[in-house]
């Protein structure tokens, strides 16, 4: 596998990673209805390659299929969120713990995408600064574990992305790139086990950002328009 650090930026992502890091970048909302014709025309291709990536992203617990209506986006559930931030402090952390080294062009990089983060954390959008938090944990996977770590670490980090939307992150993303900058800090310092600490404390104060027991009612605009005049409040009306 090409080292993320020298991939070449104009490779064209297959469908189902196209689709991860959309997720990843905050532009694919929980929910959202990914229709295979309109795919197939976007990627130009027939709606069989479509299936075939829309099953691998259902097989990673990415996206659902409901019969008659398509393929769906998934939108995890409270548990869901709790489990999905358990298993990623337990793969991060253990990762950290595994390691003894890290290639000096894969430090160089990751130093220079956590300086790309405080810039678009000051200036950039919410969809900027969702992309650029996330890719860091992915890019250290890359730098740090086998593929399929890889692999899973990705398709975590973009089902915690999708909790987030779902549940209010109020995650301060400063914070979260200071995270990152003393990771990488005790790292280079070859203190592995105080990294997987700060990894650990790092991903607890994401998840506590969350509201799990708010989830914002998805119908609450169509519930308010639909509601039948006669049961609505009523507001007397100051004498003129």
């Amino acid at each position: 596998m090409q080292d993320w650090w020298t991939r070449r930026a104009d490779e064209s992502p297959s469908i189902d990673e196209a689709v991860i890091s959309a997720i990843l970048a905050g532009r694919v909302q929980p929910g959202m209805r990914l229709g295979e014709s309109m795919l197939a025309e976007i990627f130009g291709v027939s709606r069989t390659r479509v299936r075939e990536a829309m099953m691998k992203l259902e097989a990673r617990g990415i996206v659902h299929v409901s019969a008659r209506r398509g393929w769906f986006v998934v939108e995890p559930s409270a548990d869901d969120a709790r489990a999905a931030f358990h298993a990623r402090k337990v793969i991060e952390t253990g990762l950290l713990m595994s390691v003894e080294a890290i290639p000096p062009a894969a430090m160089e990089a990751l130093r220079l995408h956590v300086e790309e983060e405080a810039t678009i954390v000051q200036s950039g959008s919410v969809h900027d600064r969702t992309c650029a938090l996330g890719d860091f944990h992915i890019h250290l996977a890359e730098a740090l574990s086998n593929p399929l770590l890889t692999e899973i670490i990705r398709d975590l980090t973009a089902r915690t992305v999708l909790v987030s939307m779902l549940y209010q992150s109020v995650d301060d993303a400063a914070s979260s790139n200071a995270d990152h900058a003393a990771i990488l800090d005790a790292m280079q310092s070859g203190r592995w086990a105080e990294a997987a600490a700060l990894m650990a404390a790092h991903i607890d104060q994401v998840e506590a950002g969350l509201d799990l027991s708010a989830r914002l009612d998805p119908l609450a605009g169509l519930k308010d328009i639909l509601t039948p005049a006669a049961t609505r409040p009523s507001f007397s009306r100051s004498p003129s």
